[in-house]
């Protein structure tokens, strides 16, 4: 269905266009005066100039012919110095409302030219456990993909695992150094156990272990590099090791990932990418775009509206070594040759943006993708702790994600057990959904781009902006209309939405008709805080209605079913919300 905000914007421009004026001076907006009005139009102030009219005369001129132009939809009232204050009609609205609620499976409007969009998020290294700085991808990369899928696009999430650098190198040194007999390290073996030489457990202490002890043994690090350069050029016992390392590395990552209730479509991985690497290099030598500089094979980026340095992009190292930037082109080659992409979302760390911006520019030099082929890159900000540092355990160690989970899980717990209104039996599931929300939406919420203290106290919180309390207000809605009499139960079909008999319902039915334009901005512009700054007005609006308003013991019966309806709608915008930042509801908290 239409847009409220495009219909009192059409409606507006006719009124201007009536008046003798430009009809492109009739938009308008959320009004940022809300104690004087619910919509503004600021045309006025806008065509003063080329009409050479005082503001206050035209919008003056303009209010007057809203009353035949608008279609009973709003009042506008013209005030000095030119606004439009406009006031939306109470029948009209709960018309509106009764639309949406009668047609809700097409609140969101749906793309005209779906496109094919591949989000880059995850990028977790195989062999290490998720610690809480993996945390930003996942759940802002997940939220973007869930949005650009609810818009009518067709989405693929791909993981991009790190597979295929020096970290796999050193597990395959520490293990050779602790266990020389297994058969991966001998020559001649064609056939190797079908079981990995270790857990999972044991990996993840087998990285650190050889991590810490390459920085201070040159020679271990040196045998570490050789055993890298020997896997990628083939080694069989290498690679036959390799394959169980991504084996027991991805059966843990996919467990993880499941807790956080995000989900890949793609498990590709740096490795994937490397037979394409010759053909890269190939070609940018072929056209002229690659350079020989200190041994180095690069590639000129940089452009004239630069205003801070480009360097060049490094294809191959002096020693013939590939770089992430040569494994990031070949992923795009691999890309555009599978699945042919009208655009790629890279959720990443902000400070990788200008190597991605690198990237971008050799694949567009190169013609590796088409003109029209949108890259974005969207960069995310660090998660700090209180002191403004990245987020750390108690002891000062990288904090694991698993244990940031369980820490925030126990936590609520020990708040749900206290609740009468949950069953014993149910309480670890319930704890884990309110957890989930405390999590992403304390995430979600800021805006990705910057960093956020990451405050265990606030986000746990059931008052104030948190996932808890959004979560708190949709379990209301639910136990509401859970104990509607069945006399009252016709409201689910057909709504009959009754004009709003106070200001508390009339806000509230404001709030839910932002609810197209509230996803669409949080899909334009890539950003999901967009969205719970939504649900957190929706929430705080449905729960002042709820404080003023006598629900289930209203006489009135039309009345009663009205805010029935009413609340049904709220429930289903709040559930759509909560599964597009992905995450859900339980049904008694």
């Amino acid at each position: 269905m239409k847009e409220l905000i495009t219909i009192l914007t059409e409606q507006m421009a006719a009124a201007f266009e009536a008046a003798g004026y430009d009809g492109a001076y009739g938009a308008v907006r959320i009004s940022d005066r809300p104690d004087l009005c619910e919509y503004q139009c600021n045309g006025a102030m806008a065509a003063a100039k080329q009409y050479h009219k005082a503001p206050i005369v035209i919008a003056g001129e303009v209010a007057e012919q809203c009353a035949a132009k608008s279609g009973g939809a709003f009042t506008a009232e013209a005030v000095k110095p030119g606004f439009l204050n406009l006031t939306v009609d109470p029948h009209f609205l709960a018309s509106y409302i009764a639309e949406m609620a009668s047609g809700k499976d097409a609140l969101i409007p749906q793309a005209s030219c779906p496109k094919k969009i591949i989000v880059d998020y995850g990028g977790p290294n195989v062999a290490k456990p998720l610690h809480v700085g993996h945390l930003r991808a996942a759940v802002i990369g997940e939220s973007i993909k869930r949005i650009c899928r609810a818009v009518g696009h067709e989405v693929l999430g791909d993981i991009h695992l790190g597979d295929w650098g020096l970290q796999i190198g050193l597990v395959i040194t520490e293990l050779r150094h602790r266990r020389p007999d297994l058969p991966y390290f001998a020559e001649g073996v064609s056939e190797y156990p079908d079981e990995a030489p270790f857990t999972v457990t044991e990996l993840e202490e087998i990285y650190p272990t050889a991590s810490a002890r390459s920085k201070e043994d040159e020679a271990y690090r040196e045998e570490a590099l050789a055993a890298t350069h020997d896997l990628q050029e083939g080694r069989p016992g290498y690679r036959a090791l390799w394959k169980k390392i991504l084996e027991v590395s991805v059966a843990d990552l996919k467990k993880n990932y499941e807790r956080l209730d995000v989900h890949f479509d793609l498990w590709k991985s740096e490795s994937d990418a490397q037979p394409y690497i010759p053909g890269v290099i190939s070609e940018l030598e072929r056209q002229g775009l690659a350079r020989v500089d200190q041994g180095a094979l690069v590639v000129d980026v940089s452009e004239e509206s630069d205003k801070k340095e480009m360097p060049p992009c490094i294809i191959r190292k002096s020693d013939g070594a590939s770089l992430y930037s040569t494994t990031d082109i070949a992923t795009i080659v691999e890309r555009m040759k599978l699945f042919s992409p009208d655009e790629i979302i890279y959720v990443v760390d902000k400070r990788q943006g200008m190597h991605f911006e690198q990237v971008f520019r050799v694949v567009r030099k190169a013609g590796i993708v088409k003109p029209e082929t949108e890259l974005y890159f969207a960069g995310f900000g660090t998660m700090n702790g209180k002191d403004g540092k990245p987020f750390k355990t108690r002891d000062g160690g990288v904090m694991r994600l698993e244990s940031l989970l369980n820490e925030i899980e126990e936590e609520m717990q020990l708040k749900i057990r206290d609740n009468k209104n949950v069953r014993a039996e149910d309480a670890e599931d319930t704890a884990a959904k309110v957890a989930l929300a405390a999590v992403k939406y304390g995430d979600l919420s800021n805006q990705a781009s910057k960093d956020y203290v990451f405050d265990t106290d606030k986000f746990t919180s059931f008052e104030g902006n948190t996932g808890p309390y959004i979560l708190y207000t949709l379990v209301r809605i639910k136990s509401i209309l859970e104990k509607a009499e069945e006399g009252d139960r016709p409201y689910l079909n057909g709504p009959s939405i009754l004009s709003p008999s106070g200001a508390e319902e009339k806000n509230l039915m404001l709030s839910l008709t932002d609810f197209a334009p509230a996803v669409l901005s949080a899909y334009e512009e890539l950003a999901p805080h967009r969205l719970c700054a939504y649900i957190y007005k929706v929430s705080n609006d449905f729960n002042r209605f709820y404080h003023e308003t006598k629900i289930l013991s209203e006489a009135d019966a039309a009345k009663r079913r009205s805010y029935l309806a009413l609340l049904d709608l709220v429930k289903t915008v709040l559930e759509r919300s909560i599964d597009l930042l992905g995450f859900t509801a339980p049904d008694h908290m």
